[in-house]
């Protein structure tokens, strides 16, 4: 008997989401015995670590058809067919398919007895206008990721990644509600909405809704559901709904994750970001005005070409002007084929020391946070036996077992450099 195929994921929460689709997907085809990468291809560094994980799977599992997909797969598609372990090249759009995988099912080739050409199944991401048909119930143990939205409009100057994604498209909203029954009914405690830029919801769909609308369309129509929460959004694209289930709705959980990438007017124009420094500082002070726990984290890029001294400390000065307390910090590599790859870049050491200050004021900030939360009750989702989330997305940890799936009222004690002690 074959056995399953062995998946490997690369890159963000929705390549996790879709691996798990392919997973449906590849079983109901029978694929049996195969090798199955899903790429990631923000920087140069993900292929690199990609090609690093196809030869290391194709070691472990010697003879194994190894296929090939994700965004790295999308975008640069010969890369992976001229390696001598990959038998497939599949694109982000035919990975959802379900013909693909029947296909695949009927019999997968040695990479030694197939031709480059016959490699690549990639079609032109740009031509996708309609979500795939991969909604799945209960990615997650406990929390639920429900994936409403994919691809991306934007050209932002370092990110690769609308070339493999595709243009933004939206699942309506009809859709996103049922699914999230169907997860409450299953036993989930919280859902969270995930998407390559979330905050695009809706444009595509009849009436242009916001994802403020949809946001007040699940919590009015899952009464059930206990706790809603939202992934990275871009904040200048904040609707008035959305700011309005912010002050109103106790069951949107009181964190946001920020799409800033720097605190600098002139590199923001530079990135061709739609908002400016004081737009972000805006954002954060109004919605915690709505909301006064709401806490927040963001992404901020290190290094960007042109950036001086005195630019980069406006990016460094946002994380106590936004009270930012979650910091995922990226120092700059350049991407081929995007156009921040051909502008004047920072010296490498210049980089890797504006990061590890970056990195720093995200501890102390960090520290401060866990500080102010100490005596303070808090509803814990429990992850683990010992192991659970605040409301505000802040890690708890227990001295003893709890209910797995279950969210407890504790009180907090202590914390350590990570994480809360309850």
């Amino acid at each position: 008997m074959s056995a399953p195929p062995v998946f490997s994921t690369l890159g963000c929460r929705l390549n996790a989401y879709e691996t798990e689709a392919m997973k449906e997907l590849a079983a109901a085809a029978g694929v049996e015995g195969a090798v199955v990468v899903n790429t990631c291809a923000v920087t140069a560094e993900a292929v690199r670590k990609a090609k690093q994980e196809i030869r290391r799977l194709a070691r472990d599992n010697p003879g194994a058809p190894v296929i090939v997909t994700g965004c790295a797969a999308q975008t640069e598609p010969e890369t992976f067919a001229a390696m001598p372990e990959v038998t497939r090249v599949i694109g982000n759009h035919e990975k959802m398919q379900a013909e693909t995988w029947v296909g695949l099912g009927a019999g997968l080739k040695a990479p030694d007895l197939i031709g480059v050409t016959e490699k690549v199944m990639v079609d032109d991401i740009m031509s996708v206008r309609e979500t795939a048909g991969h909604l799945i119930d209960g990615f997650g143990r406990h929390r639920a990721y429900v994936q409403v939205q994919n691809g991306c409009d934007h050209r932002c100057t370092f990110c690769i990644i609308p070339y493999g994604r595709g243009n933004s498209r939206s699942v309506p909203a009809g859709v996103v509600v049922e699914q999230i029954r169907r997860l409450v009914d299953k036993g989930f405690l919280e859902v969270v909405l995930t998407g390559v830029d979330l905050t695009s919801w809706g444009a595509d769909l009849p009436g242009a809704p916001r994802l403020g609308d949809l946001v007040m369309r699940i919590l009015r129509l899952v009464p059930d559901l206990p706790r809603l929460r939202i992934s990275s959004i871009d904040s200048i694209e904040a609707d008035d709904n959305l700011m309005l289930a912010i002050a109103t709705e106790p069951r949107l959980m009181p964190h946001l994750h920020l799409s800033l990438q720097a605190g600098d007017d002139m590199i923001l124009k530079r990135m061709k970001r739609r908002h400016l420094r004081d737009d972000a500082i805006r954002f954060c002070e109004e919605a915690r005005r709505l909301r006064p726990d709401i806490i927040f984290g963001a992404d901020i890029i290190a290094g960007f070409p042109t950036e001086t001294e005195a630019m980069f400390e406006n990016s460094l000065k946002l994380v106590g002007d936004c009270d930012l307390t979650f910091l995922h910090v990226f120092p700059f590599s350049p991407r081929k084929g995007t156009p921040a790859a051909r502008m004047p870049q920072v010296r490498g050491p210049e980089i890797r020391d504006r990061a590890a200050r970056l990195r720093a004021a995200g501890e102390v900030a960090l520290a401060r946070h866990l500080a102010a939360e100490v005596g303070r009750m808090h509803r814990v989702l429990m992850e683990g036996a010992r192991i659970g989330r605040t409301e505000q997305f802040t890690e708890v940890s227990f001295g003893s077992d709890q209910p797995e799936g279950r969210i407890v009222e504790v009180r907090v004690t202590g914390h350590d450099d990570a994480r809360l002690t309850a």
